[in-house]
């Protein structure tokens, strides 16, 4: 080990042990004083390792979730932006940072007009100012398409060097985020209400939903980030690059000038050549045609836990990329629901059951999710196969149709 890399390894191991004791319940005042003293500055990576040798010793990560926004607080005065260059315009982190400094106007913006309306009298008519409010929120829940391009991509570049703790912490963070929207949301499309009643919105769901997004801003452009420059090669950057369209922009559009790789394409592209099978041969091309005109989604993930194939489509229930190709099936949740979807696989794989159903309300569509367990005709287990369906039509389907009638096209 290098003398650089055995300082590294003993700032990792002092961070880590002064944070367990926040962990256990010391002052953070306190916590920050020590690491003022004993740790003079750190890098991303470095915080990284650190929540993920927690992690790796068995703190639950969704204890580490929960203190995260504490380490953050205490963590702010050592940390130092190690970039070793610029970022060319259009880079995908230059993407993400603009859009960080769009959400970061809108915040600002709401926060003005909440101040606004809680300056009226009480029993006012906020009229036109909740109108302003509303499309404030509706900006603001562009964020999704930023989250998923972090979770689904970044992530699962970062988790090929090793780095699978900390996604799932910030994963778990931005669901924080996703729900302190959503139950604004519910409330801004409520009825009418005078203006004491809209301040008391603005204070108990409004302030924790903006600080919350301030906070996440905060963790991806000081640790983040900085610690993908670090970690991820060229090539990975031209993958992310090329499947974030898949998931869209949030409030801004990418910039011209980043030239990704040479020769760097996406994983999993079909290889040319006959598939042959014992009921039938038909070539790529057909495959993936008759995967996009089915009216279901399907993933599936084989005997290892890794995601092996998804189904193309334009109008999928839940978005996927390349970028799942190869990775862990547990990686693909949030931390919540990883439990579940580890019971199922060793359910399949012990052979104690074969299907696994669920149903849900999702944006207005009434969703049908199943999991089958893929089998041999020996009986060995291959792996696990998801069939999602938007079963709205379906299920209010009533009487008969015998005779032929098309829908229009598109619906």
């Amino acid at each position: 080990m290098s003398e650089e890399q055995g300082v590294r390894a003993e700032r990792v191991a002092l961070l880590r042990t002064i944070i367990q004791r926040l962990h256990e319940g010391a002052a953070p005042d306190e916590v920050r004083l020590q690491l003022r003293t004993l740790v003079r500055e750190t890098e991303a990576t470095e915080i990284a390792s650190m929540e993920q040798s927690l992690i790796d010793a068995g703190m639950p990560a969704q204890q580490v979730q929960k203190m995260c926004d504490l380490h953050s607080q205490v963590l702010r005065e050592i940390l130092t932006d190690d970039r070793a260059a610029a970022i060319p315009p259009g880079h995908p982190v230059d993407t993400f940072e603009r859009e960080n400094a769009a959400l970061m106007t809108r915040v600002g913006q709401m926060r003005q007009l909440i101040a606004e309306l809680a300056a009226l009298p009480d029993a006012a008519d906020p009229g036109e100012g909740v109108l302003g409010w509303r499309g404030l929120f509706n900006e603001l829940m562009d964020v999704e398409k930023h989250y998923q391009r972090k979770e689904h991509l970044v992530f699962s570049c970062l988790e090929r060097h090793g780095i699978s703790g900390p996604t799932q912490v910030m994963w778990g963070k931005d669901d924080e985020v996703r729900q302190a929207l959503r139950g604004l949301g519910e409330e801004l499309a409520g009825p009418a209400r005078t203006a004491r009643e809209w301040r008391e919105v603005g204070e108990r769901l409004a302030a924790p939903a903006l600080a919350a997004i301030e906070e996440m801003v905060f963790k991806e452009e000081k640790i983040l980030f900085p610690m993908c420059l670090r970690t991820l090669a060229e090539t990975e950057w031209a993958e992310i690059w090329a499947q974030s369209i898949e998931y869209g922009w949030c409030l801004v559009e990418p910039r011209e000038g980043y030239r990704p790789a040479a020769g760097a394409t996406p994983p999993g592209e079909p290889r040319t050549g006959a598939i042959r099978l014992p009921s039938g041969v038909f070539s790529p091309e057909q495959l993936n045609g008759i995967f996009r005109a089915l009216p279901v989604d399907v993933t599936f993930v084989d005997a290892e836990d890794r995601v092996r194939f998804f189904s193309p489509g334009p109008k999928r229930v839940f978005a996927r990329s390349a970028a799942i190709l190869g990775r862990k099936v547990q990686h693909c949740h949030p931390p919540q629901s990883v439990g579940s979807v580890e019971r199922i696989l060793a359910d399949f794989r012990e052979g104690r059951q074969d299907v696994a159903e669920f149903w849900i309300q999702l944006r207005g569509q009434f969703v049908h999710i199943r999991y089958f367990a893929v089998r041999s005709e020996a009986g060995a287990y291959l792996g696990t196969l998801e069939v999602t369906q938007d079963a709205t039509g379906i299920r209010a389907l009533q009487g008969e149709r015998r005779l032929l009638q098309y829908e229009p096209q598109g619906s």
